[in-house]
């Protein structure tokens, strides 16, 4: 199974254009959050329109999971706490979202919302727990921001991570945790687009303007982790120990060095994108 990995896309359309080209050639996407951009001149409503038919374009490709980020966040809840309402609204594409799981073989993908007071992290605390019982041998989350303390969540002067998620991951031990959140990590010393705790890989691919984004390739059949961003590609070997650095990848697959090929911006968007 090859898992195509993005995240922090902000509502950068030429990168929903390319994600769109490159899906077909994966088993499944991992949206780790922020499609939408709060900065952005667009009005969020009319964001959440145009990403909204960008999701369910991407569902007709492949299997899709994504999970809300901060940006995500549209409403607040009758208890006072924000949440993306939107997000519940994808899944009528057949798109995997926040409180989910999807077993696919033996591999089974928990989607965490983004939780932004005790309510949400309660349900959160809920789901692994529900979760965990469940039959599979591989566990992977999807869960916007990466763990504290972790040079996947290093922005340079100090950490940006989830302390409760590190508490999570050690009960119950994942094999991946997936995020984004903290888009300079993987470009700054110290930092890094990977990381190991205990048994649990940790991955964030970072953020980087232009066509494609950066993303991260999981070939889980053969237990390896690509990551590339403009003018960078390297690998690790999910069954070895922790290594830094990772390996400049140069022998890439074929299936992989198309992905590159991916650049023509006239690509149709769908039909309400540019309104």
């Amino acid at each position: 199974m090859r898992c195509l990995v993005v995240a922090d896309l902000h509502y950068s359309l030429p990168q929903f254009d390319w994600l769109l080209a490159a899906a077909p050639q994966f088993d499944l996407v991992i949206f780790a959050g922020d499609a939408l951009n709060l900065g952005s001149a667009v009005d969020f409503r009319a964001q959440i329109v145009v990403v909204t038919k960008y999701l369910a374009r991407l569902a007709s490709l492949t299997r899709v999971i994504f999970c809300s980020g901060n940006h995500d966040l549209d409403e607040r809840s009758a208890d006072g706490e924000k949440i993306a309402r939107w997000v519940a609204g994808i899944r009528e594409f057949g798109i995997v979202c926040d409180g989910d799981n999807l077993t696919i073989g033996d591999t089974l993908f928990t989607v965490c919302p983004w939780w932004d007071g005790p309510l949400v992290k309660a349900r959160i605390d809920d789901q692994l727990r529900e979760a965990a019982a469940l039959p599979h041998r591989r566990w992977v989350w999807v869960h916007h921001a990466p763990p504290a303390d972790s040079p996947t969540s290093w922005g340079g002067k100090r950490f940006f991570g989830d302390v409760e998620l590190v508490r999570w991951i050690a009960h119950h031990h994942p094999e991946m945790v997936i995020s984004g959140h903290v888009h300079q990590s993987p470009f700054i010393p110290s930092g890094s687009w990977f990381d190991r705790i205990d048994t649990t890989w940790v991955f964030n691919a970072g953020l980087q303007p232009g066509r494609p984004p950066v993303y991260i390739v999981l070939d889980l059949d053969r237990s390896e982790a690509f990551w590339l961003s403009a003018g960078v590609a390297q690998s690790i070997d999910l069954k070895a120990p922790l290594q830094r650095p990772a390996a400049s990848l140069r022998e890439a697959p074929d299936w992989l060095r198309s992905l590159d090929r991916i650049a023509d911006p006239s690509l149709a968007r769908p039909a309400s994108a540019a309104g």
